[in-house]
Protein backbone atom coordinates (compact mmCIF):
# COMPACT_ATOMS: atom_id res chain seq x y z
CA UNK A 1 0.00 0.00 0.00
CA UNK A 2 0.90 3.72 -0.75
CA UNK A 3 0.12 6.56 1.42
CA UNK A 4 1.44 10.27 0.88
CA UNK A 5 4.08 8.67 -1.11
CA UNK A 6 5.60 6.65 1.26
CA UNK A 7 5.71 2.49 0.50
CA UNK A 8 4.43 0.43 3.08
CA UNK A 9 7.02 -2.45 3.91
CA UNK A 10 5.66 -5.98 3.83
CA UNK A 11 8.54 -7.83 4.54
CA UNK A 12 11.81 -8.43 6.53
CA UNK A 13 15.11 -9.54 4.27
CA UNK A 14 17.17 -11.79 6.56
CA UNK A 15 20.56 -14.08 5.72
CA UNK A 16 23.57 -14.91 7.41
CA UNK A 17 27.03 -13.67 7.39
CA UNK A 18 28.51 -15.77 4.58
CA UNK A 19 26.83 -13.54 2.39
CA UNK A 20 30.20 -11.29 2.82
CA UNK A 21 27.74 -7.89 2.54
CA UNK A 22 29.24 -5.61 5.16
CA UNK A 23 28.11 -5.55 8.66
CA UNK A 24 27.49 -1.40 8.19
CA UNK A 25 25.89 -2.04 4.77
CA UNK A 26 23.33 -4.51 6.26
CA UNK A 27 22.23 -2.20 9.25
CA UNK A 28 22.20 0.43 6.57
CA UNK A 29 19.61 -1.66 3.92
CA UNK A 30 17.93 -3.27 6.94
CA UNK A 31 19.17 -6.78 6.27
CA UNK A 32 18.98 -8.92 9.00
CA UNK A 33 21.95 -11.26 9.28
CA UNK A 34 23.27 -14.15 11.38
CA UNK A 35 26.60 -13.81 12.60
CA UNK A 36 28.06 -16.92 12.06
CA UNK A 37 30.69 -18.91 14.21
CA UNK A 38 33.85 -20.40 13.75
CA UNK A 39 36.74 -22.03 15.92
CA UNK A 40 40.07 -21.58 15.97
CA UNK A 41 42.64 -23.95 18.54
CA UNK A 42 39.05 -24.27 20.17
CA UNK A 43 38.09 -21.05 20.95
CA UNK A 44 35.06 -19.98 19.65
CA UNK A 45 34.45 -16.72 17.42
CA UNK A 46 31.61 -14.93 15.43
CA UNK A 47 32.12 -13.20 12.17
CA UNK A 48 31.95 -9.78 12.84
CA UNK A 49 31.52 -8.89 8.89
CA UNK A 50 34.02 -5.73 9.40
CA UNK A 51 36.80 -5.89 7.20
CA UNK A 52 39.46 -5.23 9.38
CA UNK A 53 38.64 -7.61 11.41
CA UNK A 54 39.00 -10.07 8.05
CA UNK A 55 42.64 -8.99 8.01
CA UNK A 56 43.26 -10.23 11.67
CA UNK A 57 41.42 -13.72 10.48
CA UNK A 58 43.51 -14.08 7.62
CA UNK A 59 46.82 -13.08 9.33
CA UNK A 60 46.16 -15.91 11.47
CA UNK A 61 45.82 -18.49 8.91
CA UNK A 62 48.98 -17.36 7.05
CA UNK A 63 50.41 -17.98 10.55
CA UNK A 64 49.17 -21.69 10.52
CA UNK A 65 45.60 -21.18 11.76
CA UNK A 66 43.09 -23.52 11.09
CA UNK A 67 39.91 -22.49 11.83
CA UNK A 68 36.76 -24.43 11.84
CA UNK A 69 33.39 -23.56 10.97
CA UNK A 70 30.01 -24.40 11.91
CA UNK A 71 26.15 -24.56 10.28
CA UNK A 72 23.37 -22.52 11.69
CA UNK A 73 21.84 -25.62 13.93
CA UNK A 74 17.48 -25.01 13.73
CA UNK A 75 17.66 -23.57 17.24
CA UNK A 76 19.79 -20.69 15.86
CA UNK A 77 17.26 -20.01 13.74
CA UNK A 78 14.43 -20.53 15.30
CA UNK A 79 16.24 -18.06 17.83
CA UNK A 80 17.00 -15.52 15.10
CA UNK A 81 13.38 -15.27 13.57
CA UNK A 82 12.02 -15.17 16.81
CA UNK A 83 13.49 -12.25 17.12
CA UNK A 84 12.98 -10.76 13.68
CA UNK A 85 9.38 -11.24 13.97
CA UNK A 86 8.77 -9.80 17.35
CA UNK A 87 10.03 -6.71 16.37
CA UNK A 88 8.02 -6.23 13.02
CA UNK A 89 5.28 -8.73 12.78
CA UNK A 90 5.84 -8.93 9.44
CA UNK A 91 6.87 -12.14 6.70
CA UNK A 92 10.11 -13.19 6.68
CA UNK A 93 12.07 -13.89 3.24
CA UNK A 94 15.12 -15.42 4.12
CA UNK A 95 18.40 -16.33 1.56
CA UNK A 96 20.48 -18.88 2.57
CA UNK A 97 24.23 -20.29 2.27
CA UNK A 98 23.96 -22.66 -1.11
CA UNK A 99 22.87 -26.14 0.09
CA UNK A 100 25.09 -28.03 -2.27
CA UNK A 101 28.44 -26.49 0.11
CA UNK A 102 26.16 -25.96 3.17
CA UNK A 103 23.88 -27.53 4.97
CA UNK A 104 22.75 -24.84 6.55
CA UNK A 105 20.46 -24.56 4.29
CA UNK A 106 18.59 -27.89 5.04
CA UNK A 107 18.88 -26.85 8.84
CA UNK A 108 16.62 -23.47 7.98
CA UNK A 109 13.47 -25.89 6.35
CA UNK A 110 13.59 -27.65 9.96
CA UNK A 111 13.85 -24.22 11.50
CA UNK A 112 10.18 -22.99 9.29
CA UNK A 113 8.61 -25.80 10.59
CA UNK A 114 9.83 -24.90 14.47
CA UNK A 115 9.24 -21.08 13.83
CA UNK A 116 5.50 -22.06 12.22
CA UNK A 117 4.45 -23.92 15.15
CA UNK A 118 5.59 -21.49 17.40
CA UNK A 119 4.13 -18.81 15.15
CA UNK A 120 1.33 -20.03 13.11
CA UNK A 121 -0.04 -16.33 12.15
CA UNK A 122 3.79 -15.89 10.33
CA UNK A 123 4.94 -16.55 7.16
CA UNK A 124 8.20 -17.12 5.85
CA UNK A 125 10.33 -18.04 2.45
CA UNK A 126 13.16 -19.56 2.54
CA UNK A 127 15.84 -19.45 -1.00
CA UNK A 128 18.01 -21.93 -1.06
CA UNK A 129 20.30 -19.63 -3.47
CA UNK A 130 22.58 -21.95 -4.91
CA UNK A 131 25.88 -20.03 -4.58
CA UNK A 132 28.24 -18.58 -1.81
CA UNK A 133 29.75 -15.45 -0.60
CA UNK A 134 28.81 -11.92 -1.90
CA UNK A 135 26.83 -14.45 -4.84
CA UNK A 136 24.12 -14.20 -2.45
CA UNK A 137 24.90 -11.32 -0.88
CA UNK A 138 23.33 -9.99 -4.44
CA UNK A 139 20.17 -11.70 -3.45
CA UNK A 140 20.09 -9.88 -0.24
CA UNK A 141 20.51 -6.42 -2.08
CA UNK A 142 17.78 -7.12 -4.84
CA UNK A 143 15.22 -8.41 -2.16
CA UNK A 144 16.04 -5.19 0.11
CA UNK A 145 15.12 -3.36 -3.31
CA UNK A 146 12.29 -5.47 -4.19
CA UNK A 147 11.11 -4.93 -0.42
CA UNK A 148 11.56 -1.06 -0.64
CA UNK A 149 9.59 -1.17 -4.06
CA UNK A 150 6.65 -2.53 -2.27
CA UNK A 151 6.16 -6.08 -3.57
CA UNK A 152 5.21 -8.82 -1.69
CA UNK A 153 7.26 -11.38 0.37
CA UNK A 154 5.66 -14.00 -2.55
CA UNK A 155 6.47 -11.60 -5.18
CA UNK A 156 9.95 -11.34 -4.12
CA UNK A 157 10.81 -15.10 -3.38
CA UNK A 158 9.46 -16.39 -6.72
CA UNK A 159 11.81 -13.50 -8.11
CA UNK A 160 14.63 -14.52 -6.55
CA UNK A 161 14.31 -18.25 -7.41
CA UNK A 162 14.01 -17.45 -11.29
CA UNK A 163 16.75 -15.26 -10.96
CA UNK A 164 19.46 -16.79 -8.80
CA UNK A 165 20.43 -18.81 -11.91
CA UNK A 166 21.74 -15.79 -13.77
CA UNK A 167 24.59 -15.33 -11.34
CA UNK A 168 28.12 -15.83 -12.58
CA UNK A 169 31.49 -15.81 -10.40
CA UNK A 170 34.66 -16.68 -11.42
CA UNK A 171 37.05 -17.42 -8.44
CA UNK A 172 41.42 -17.85 -8.82
CA UNK A 173 43.86 -18.09 -6.15
CA UNK A 174 47.50 -18.45 -5.70
CA UNK A 175 47.74 -20.49 -2.85
CA UNK A 176 46.44 -24.49 -3.88
CA UNK A 177 47.21 -25.74 -0.32
CA UNK A 178 43.04 -24.64 1.04
CA UNK A 179 41.55 -25.92 -1.92
CA UNK A 180 44.11 -29.19 -1.28
CA UNK A 181 42.72 -29.33 2.04
CA UNK A 182 38.93 -28.64 1.05
CA UNK A 183 39.17 -31.80 -1.47
CA UNK A 184 39.12 -29.84 -4.86
CA UNK A 185 42.58 -30.29 -5.87
CA UNK A 186 44.77 -33.40 -4.94
CA UNK A 187 48.17 -33.19 -2.53
CA UNK A 188 49.92 -34.10 -5.30
CA UNK A 189 48.26 -31.91 -7.61
CA UNK A 190 48.81 -28.99 -5.40
CA UNK A 191 52.86 -29.35 -4.66
CA UNK A 192 52.88 -29.43 -8.87
CA UNK A 193 50.33 -26.92 -9.24
CA UNK A 194 52.13 -24.48 -6.72
CA UNK A 195 55.50 -25.37 -8.36
CA UNK A 196 54.27 -24.64 -11.70
CA UNK A 197 52.54 -21.14 -10.37
CA UNK A 198 49.33 -22.65 -11.55
CA UNK A 199 45.81 -20.62 -10.82
CA UNK A 200 42.90 -22.60 -10.83
CA UNK A 201 39.48 -20.99 -12.58
CA UNK A 202 36.58 -21.99 -10.68
CA UNK A 203 33.30 -21.37 -10.90
CA UNK A 204 29.53 -22.93 -9.24
CA UNK A 205 27.82 -24.56 -11.13
CA UNK A 206 23.82 -25.05 -11.51
CA UNK A 207 23.73 -26.74 -8.36
CA UNK A 208 26.14 -24.79 -6.60
CA UNK A 209 28.76 -27.30 -6.37
CA UNK A 210 32.18 -25.60 -6.70
CA UNK A 211 34.07 -26.94 -9.71
CA UNK A 212 38.03 -26.00 -11.37
CA UNK A 213 36.61 -25.12 -14.90
CA UNK A 214 40.46 -23.97 -16.04
CA UNK A 215 43.85 -24.08 -14.73
CA UNK A 216 46.09 -21.36 -15.59
CA UNK A 217 49.98 -20.60 -15.84
CA UNK A 218 50.34 -17.24 -13.55
CA UNK A 219 48.20 -15.55 -11.33
CA UNK A 220 47.82 -12.34 -14.69
CA UNK A 221 46.92 -14.64 -17.31
CA UNK A 222 44.49 -16.11 -14.98
CA UNK A 223 42.72 -12.43 -14.63
CA UNK A 224 42.91 -11.75 -18.14
CA UNK A 225 41.13 -15.37 -18.55
CA UNK A 226 38.53 -14.31 -16.78
CA UNK A 227 37.67 -10.89 -17.96
CA UNK A 228 37.55 -13.29 -21.49
CA UNK A 229 34.64 -15.44 -19.76
CA UNK A 230 33.14 -12.70 -18.56
CA UNK A 231 32.83 -11.00 -21.63
CA UNK A 232 31.65 -13.81 -22.90
CA UNK A 233 28.74 -14.58 -20.50
CA UNK A 234 27.70 -10.81 -19.14
CA UNK A 235 24.09 -9.43 -20.24
CA UNK A 236 23.77 -5.54 -20.32
CA UNK A 237 26.87 -5.25 -18.35
CA UNK A 238 26.48 -1.54 -18.76
CA UNK A 239 23.00 -1.47 -16.60
CA UNK A 240 25.05 -3.47 -13.60
CA UNK A 241 27.39 -3.43 -11.05
CA UNK A 242 30.12 -6.13 -10.61
CA UNK A 243 30.67 -7.39 -7.77
CA UNK A 244 34.12 -8.49 -6.33
CA UNK A 245 35.41 -10.35 -2.76
CA UNK A 246 38.25 -11.22 -1.89
CA UNK A 247 40.75 -12.73 0.77
CA UNK A 248 43.12 -10.01 2.00
CA UNK A 249 44.21 -9.77 -1.22
CA UNK A 250 46.64 -6.81 -2.16
CA UNK A 251 44.50 -3.28 -2.46
CA UNK A 252 46.53 -2.45 -5.08
CA UNK A 253 45.76 -5.99 -7.22
CA UNK A 254 42.34 -5.79 -6.37
CA UNK A 255 41.56 -2.25 -7.51
CA UNK A 256 43.57 -2.77 -10.28
CA UNK A 257 41.07 -6.15 -11.06
CA UNK A 258 37.78 -3.59 -10.63
CA UNK A 259 39.06 -1.15 -12.51
CA UNK A 260 39.68 -4.24 -15.82
CA UNK A 261 36.09 -5.56 -15.45
CA UNK A 262 34.64 -1.94 -15.79
CA UNK A 263 36.68 -0.64 -18.23
CA UNK A 264 37.14 -3.71 -20.91
CA UNK A 265 33.76 -5.07 -19.96
CA UNK A 266 31.94 -1.10 -19.41
CA UNK A 267 30.27 -2.54 -16.24
CA UNK A 268 28.25 0.39 -14.57
CA UNK A 269 30.69 0.24 -11.38
CA UNK A 270 31.57 -2.44 -9.04
CA UNK A 271 30.81 -3.23 -5.22
CA UNK A 272 34.00 -4.48 -3.50
CA UNK A 273 33.80 -6.91 0.12
CA UNK A 274 35.92 -9.10 1.99
CA UNK A 275 35.66 -12.79 2.02
CA UNK A 276 34.21 -13.21 5.48
CA UNK A 277 35.55 -16.19 8.00
CA UNK A 278 32.94 -18.02 7.27
CA UNK A 279 33.65 -18.85 3.26
CA UNK A 280 37.57 -17.45 4.28
CA UNK A 281 38.15 -20.77 6.13
CA UNK A 282 37.79 -23.09 3.55
CA UNK A 283 38.90 -20.55 0.38
CA UNK A 284 42.36 -19.06 2.86
CA UNK A 285 43.98 -15.41 1.65
CA UNK A 286 44.69 -15.12 -1.73
CA UNK A 287 41.25 -15.43 -3.64
CA UNK A 288 39.62 -13.08 -5.60
CA UNK A 289 36.36 -13.31 -7.40
CA UNK A 290 33.80 -11.67 -9.48
CA UNK A 291 29.72 -11.83 -9.43
CA UNK A 292 27.87 -10.98 -11.85
CA UNK A 293 24.82 -11.39 -14.25
CA UNK A 294 25.22 -13.31 -17.36
CA UNK A 295 24.26 -16.49 -18.90
CA UNK A 296 22.70 -19.10 -17.02
CA UNK A 297 25.29 -21.17 -15.08
CA UNK A 298 25.28 -24.55 -16.26
CA UNK A 299 25.81 -28.46 -14.92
Amino acid sequence: MKGDGIIMVKFCVSTDSGCDLPATFCAERNIYAYRMKYAIDNNEFIDLMDPEDCVQFYNKMRAGALPRTSQITPFEFLDFWTKIFHDSHLPIVHIALGSAISGTYANALIAKNLFLDAHPEAKIYIIDSTLASIGYGMLCIWAAELRDSGKTPEECAEWLEKQKLYINTYYTTNDLKYLCRSGRVSKAGAVVGTALSINPILNLDQEGHLVVREKVRGRKKAFNRIYEIVQELVINPEEQVVYICHSDCNKEEVDAFSDSLIEKIHFKKSFISYIGPTIGSHSGPGLIAAFFTGQPRSM
